[in-house]
């Protein structure tokens, strides 16, 4: 899996491609945590994921807690319909700030 990372402002963003899943989860959770123990704030632009899998889910929540322990925020954007799906059915929009775009998100957090 392809993981870009960019700093825009104040905000961390990381922007991985394809699936995450069993497979990938590893590394993009490795990614993640290292971006969220830098403080701050971190978004996640989703819009070349295709598909989120319990895995990836984890690996949001691992980011999540760590992140409220060092009075951080993490934040996705720009969630494909099945993507968002998955966030809205799993009430994962309840652990992570959801937006609808890039731009809206790193308004709000920076």
């Amino acid at each position: 899996m392809e993981i870009g990372e960019k700093q825009q402002g104040k905000v961390s963003v990381l922007m991985p491609v394809g699936r995450l899943d069993n497979e990938t989860s590893p590394a993009f959770q490795v990614k993640l945590l290292y971006a969220v123990a830098a403080g701050g704030a971190v978004l996640v632009d989703l819009s070349r994921v295709e598909y989120v899998s319990s895995a990836g889910l984890r690996a949001f929540m691992m980011a999540s807690k760590r992140s409220k322990a060092l009075n951080g925020r993490i934040a996705v954007a720009a969630l494909a319909p099945m993507v968002k799906e998955i966030f809205s059915i799993s009430r994962f929009s309840l652990i992570v700030e959801v937006f609808d775009t890039v731009a809206a998100a790193t308004a709000a957090l920076g």
